[in-house]
């Protein structure tokens, strides 16, 4: 090959998952907001800036129809997003882009509006602590913000004046009075969040002539100045009436538990009163049935070392104090997550990990289908997962956002009769890949099924087999069926690996058994699966079994540290984001209290890896982040100690070793900046190169080697 066609090759690579830069640059689509008369929707795209450094949001409007072409209505280097239609079909959302009448202000996350009629974005209120979420009323004109206010502020002003000298003064720390104090990569405090209604305000100066288009003024009202930290991390509800606000509330309890219960905010006074609060159970409110009468709920029980949760759906009677909760679907062996009402109040239609897919379902709620036992109906065929699920106001038409393997999300509109799913126009054009994706499966020895999914390169073959990864999925309540940027099986397989990505123990979607099977006995029943599958696919002539090796994240990334102790049949390990030691992990994560519901210390110390470090002969890279939380950086700093110190491959006299360590200071659970996923990829592709294809494929050069 010339050195102008490989020139030529790495400018236009065969497919997007041919070259990192490429790939980092595919657009990336995400939420769904419907106007009240159908006529349109918008979704948020993200697009990699000129410098490849950040991601950048706009918003985009989509033909319903399916007749136009996708058009951009949002354009700044901050970026949009959150939105959300007003009832008289103005789009509200945030940004932090500058205010051009207040080119002097420091921009803060603002609320923007976008009149329904068209012209430009204008800024409808902005305050010193930003806004961080949208709620608007689909019958009312009203409309609420989720924002944060220091915890000793009295008012908005107030608040202000105390932002503005802890920055003065540079002033971070922090005193606690509970638990938790931190959440994924986020340290909790002083600010907690608070529900605001948007109310008009007062002309600052009556009478003053300008211009038609200038926007009324609007203020905020505190709905929950008592909330303390209850309403963090929390699901709100808005009535189509717009007169209450239903959400779920942490409740602290004795030892630093808390669970969560179900509120009402009455939006008049402000009054929030407690809907449902049951000792071991946790609620979240899904949508509110068209007039206004039932609430979508969602339970979840308390985790036991003994049980998994459970979670439930139900309708709450809302016509009344004290109203009645009644199961809905009791029967069905799945965990529903409810995402919108047909408009005429019939049935509910739900999503649900399912065998591989995450479908859309609707569940009748009223006529002679209906009842706590109602059997829900499958709309969607596809092998694909679905979210941000909207419905059209004629009941005929659902809008959704869909992805699988084979593609990101796109939005797609669905027949609520037929079920057929039709893509949209979208912003840009699925990626292209090479390579085929297969259902494939195994039996237990316990006669339980262990399905997953296998990319597999072009060209492999009996002849040709390729080598093979094993692909861990974290959670661990989750399932291999959507797409994901982060764990992207193309990439690899367009460096000529296939990729296994199964479903063992503890996986969603194969009911609460298949979960149950895995529960505080991680080393067991999930271990064996994944080994059973392995074994099952390496019989194929087109795998290698010769050319193995496992990955995995979070509690992926634990089962790769326990596959390390436990056998060395592959060639290569790589554990990102890590648990260890869990006897050290369990009260020093961001949610103690839940860890320390799921395991006792026995079972702990039963399913530790950290306890077979002397067995792992395998070279692994350990990648881990500083920031992240969930699973603090002491574990992948003790993994990468004690694999020097402890394993069969400890570092010599020379203090060289074949195991890695890739560590991110500014990363935490995710690898989220784009230059930092493209050199987790490149190292990732290093590793295996060495240690399955015995090629020295170069580092990133930004990692200064």
């Amino acid at each position: 090959m010339s050195s102008t066609d490989a020139q030529s090759l790495s400018e236009h690579p065969e497919t997007p998952f041919h070259d990192l830069d490429h790939y980092l640059a595919i657009p990336r689509v995400g939420g769904l907001a419907l106007s009240r008369d159908g006529e349109r929707l918008v979704t948020t795209v993200a697009t990699l800036n000129e410098k490849g450094t950040e991601y950048r949001t706009a918003l985009w409007e989509l033909d319903p129809a399916g007749r136009k072409q996708a058009r951009r209505i949002t354009r700044s280097a901050k970026g949009e997003a959150g939105a959300v239609f007003a009832a008289d079909g103005s789009l509200y959302f945030t940004s932090a882009r500058p205010d051009p009448e207040s080119p002097d202000a420091d921009p803060v996350n603002a609320l923007w509006v976008l009149p329904s009629d068209g012209g430009e974005a204008r800024v409808a209120l902005s305050r010193a602590g930003g806004v961080n979420g949208l709620l608007a009323a689909k019958d009312a004109d009203t409309l609420f913000v989720t924002a944060s206010v220091l915890a000793g502020s009295t008012d908005e002003d107030d608040d202000e004046e105390r932002r503005t000298a802890r920055k003065d003064n540079k002033v971070a720390a922090i005193l606690h009075t509970g638990y938790p104090v931190r959440h994924w990569d986020a340290d909790l405090g002083p600010a907690q969040p608070r529900l605001f209604a948007v109310d008009p305000g007062v002309e600052p100066e009556p009478g003053k002539p300008g211009t038609v288009d200038t926007l009324p003024p609007v203020k905020l009202r505190n709905l929950t100045p008592d909330a303390g930290n209850g309403l963090r991390d929390a699901d709100t509800v808005v009535s189509p009436d717009g007169k209450t606000l239903y959400s779920s509330f942490t409740k602290p309890l004795a030892n630093a538990d808390s669970r969560t219960v179900l509120v009402a905010v009455d939006v008049a006074t402000g009054t929030r009163r407690t809907l449902l609060d049951t000792e071991g159970m946790n609620y979240t409110p899904g949508p509110v049935s068209p007039d206004g009468r039932t609430l979508a709920v969602v339970s979840q029980s308390e985790t036991t070392p003994e049980r998994a949760p459970v979670v439930a759906l139900h309708l709450l009677d809302l016509s009344s104090d004290g109203g009645e909760l009644t199961p809905l679907a009791e029967g069905w062996d799945r965990w529903p997550r409810p995402a919108a009402w047909l408009p005429d109040g019939s049935a509910l239609l739900v999503t649900a990990d399912e065998d591989g897919a995450s479908p859309v379902f609707r569940i009748s709620v009223s006529g002679p289908a209906a009842g706590g036992d109602a059997a829900p109906a499958r709309l969607t065929a596809d092998a694909a997962a679905y979210s941000d699920v909207v419905v059209a106001p004629d009941g005929r038409s659902a809008y959704a956002l869909r992805s699988s393997y084979e593609f990101p999300a796109e939005a797609v509109r669905i027949d609520l009769a037929s079920g057929e799913v039709t893509r949209l126009p979208a912003p840009a054009e699925r990626p292209a890949y090479r390579g085929s994706l297969e259902r494939v499966e195994a039996t237990a020895a316990d006669g339980t099924r262990v399905p997953g999914y296998l990319a597999l390169p072009e060209g492999a073959s009996e002849g040709s087999p390729a080598p093979l990864l094993l692909w861990i999925h974290g959670g661990p309540l989750g399932s291999w069926n959507a797409w994901t940027w982060r764990w992207n099986p193309w990439l690899l397989v367009a460096s000529g690996y296939a990729v296994l990505l199964p479903d063992p123990a503890l996986s969603t979607g194969y009911g609460q058994e298949h979960i149950q099977r895995g529960w505080g006995e991680w080393g067991k029943a999930p271990f064996t699966d994944l080994m059973t599958i392995t074994d099952a696919v390496v019989r194929r002539p087109d795998i290698d079994e010769t050319r193995t090796a496992a990955m995995g994240g979070s509690f992926g990334g634990y089962m790769a540290n326990w596959v390390a102790g436990h056998t060395d049949r592959f060639k290569a390990i790589v554990t990102h984001a890590s648990l260890w030691a869990l006897d050290q992990f369990g009260p020093t994560t961001d949610s103690a209290q839940y860890w320390l519901k799921e395991m006792t210390a026995e079972m702990a110390a039963e399913n530790s890896p950290h306890l077979h470090v002397e067995n792992i002969r395998t070279p692994m890279l350990v990648i881990h982040g500083d920031k992240d939380y969930r699973v603090p950086i002491g574990e992948g700093l003790r993994l990468w100690y004690e694999l020097l110190s402890k394993s069969q491959l400890p570092a010599d006299e020379n203090g060289d070793t074949e195991h890695r360590f890739l560590y991110f200071p500014d990363e935490n659970h995710w690898i989220l900046q784009p230059q930092h996923a493209k050199v987790w990829y490149g190292v990732v592709e290093h590793f295996l190169a060495k240690n399955l294809l015995d090629k020295d494929l170069p580092v990133p050069d930004e990692l200064g080697l």
